[in-house]
């Protein structure tokens, strides 16, 4: 006589307490299905035999009138409930209700009923925009033409001639997917009639030929803030492609890329500039006119300037993008040393240098990065 093999208990089988509740056992479950599921350990019985055991094992115990049966009489409580002898337990509903929400996505397994959508999503899409420095400073409108998709006016966006309406798929019966029983579990793929829409258009629309829209041209007043830099994306939401089929419409983003200026840089929302002085100018002090870019303001040079001394103008800088204030204008003054004297300007200097002692000792960069901080 053939010996009788002790089949393990449900519990060992999924490492639980007898206690256990039914999230905890649905969590085991799905921690070893994952595991020992044959698509992830092929030619592997002994793995396809571990999955057999933990899917039986989780059928008894998440349902509540074979799990007390089992509790109070084990194996024999249950003998022919599981059916892994006889026959699959996967059968009717019970696929989707134990495997759906943790191979939905990996094997396209969840929602047996669900009815597939012809609609899609629109497009984004993307205009790279080039702004003077002026522009970006002070904001700008302007008006762009793009060509986009855009539903079809004859057919309504259904993709079918004037009268028709898109059939359902009598091949998935309008759920997208074909499924097969390969073993004891269930696989879907992609409808080859209808690629997956659930339906099919007998009859197209002859001016977009069944796609549900048209190529145009459109116009969009594109209105650029006070204050924006390069990299700033303005997003105009659904003016990008019509979705096919009555979908929703994509995005529509305004790319900026803004042109350096002559003699300003701009940090965050501050400008800087450097303007040259003579040694007469930083020594005894001057008036310097600059074009900002609100205008000509007067920058006043005291008497004494070092060289690169920096001089602030408040509120002369950038806007703050959508907020009140601007930054500053900050100019920075550069004594410069002539490489070219005439005899007459080379015998003053000799005779001024004559009256100011300095002495050239050296010293470290931080006394004179002090002697900066003092007159910044």
């Amino acid at each position: 006589m053939p010996t009788a093999t002790m089949k393990t208990d449900y519990y060992e089988i999924l490492s639980i307490e007898r206690t256990a509740s039914d999230g905890e056992i649905k969590t085991a479950y799905r921690k070893l299905a994952m595991q020992f599921h044959p698509d992830r350990n092929p030619n592997n019985p002994e793995a396809e035999e571990k999955f057999k055991e933990c899917s039986e094992a989780y059928q008894i115990l998440s349902d509540p009138d074979k799990r007390a049966a089992y509790d109070r009489y084990g194996h024999a409580g249950v003998n022919g409930a599981s059916g892994f002898g006889g026959g699959s337990p996967f059968q009717g509903g019970d696929l989707n209700d134990i495997f759906g929400d943790l191979f939905g996505e990996m094997f396209n397994m969840g929602g047996g009923n669900r009815r597939a959508t012809r609609q899609q999503r629109g497009r984004d899409l993307k205009f790279d925009m080039k702004l003077e420095f002026e522009e970006a400073v002070f904001g700008v409108e302007r008006e762009i033409t793009i060509r986009r998709a855009e539903a079809c006016e004859d057919c309504r966006g259904t993709g079918s001639a004037a009268g028709k309406q898109p059939e359902t798929c009598q091949q998935c019966g309008g759920r997208g997917q074909i499924r097969s029983q390969q073993g004891f579990f269930s696989v879907a793929r992609t409808c080859p009639i209808c690629s997956g829409t659930g339906s099919v258009i007998r009859t197209p629309c002859t001016t977009c030929k069944g796609d549900s829209r048209v190529t145009r041209e459109h116009k969009i007043l594109v209105k650029v803030p006070a204050g924006v830099e390069t990299d700033t994306r303005i997003r105009y939401s659904g003016e990008g492609e019509a979705g096919r089929f009555g979908g929703p419409a994509g995005d529509f983003y305004v790319v900026l890329d803004v042109k350096a200026h002559k003699f300003f840089e701009r940090d965050g929302d501050d400008l800087h500039c450097v303007i040259p002085i003579s040694f007469p100018q930083a020594a005894l002090g001057t008036d310097l006119e600059l074009e900002t870019l609100d205008g000509v303001e007067t920058i006043k040079v005291p008497e004494g300037t070092q060289s690169g001394r920096e001089i602030k103008l408040r509120g002369k800088g950038v806007p703050h993008l959508n907020s009140h204030g601007k930054g500053d204008l900050i100019v920075e003054v550069r004594v410069q040393t002539p490489s070219k004297l005439t005899r007459q300007q080379k015998e003053l200097l000799k005779q001024l240098s004559e009256t100011i002692s300095i002495e050239n000792t050296p010293a470290s960069r931080g006394i004179f990065s002090k002697v900066k901080e003092m007159f910044s």
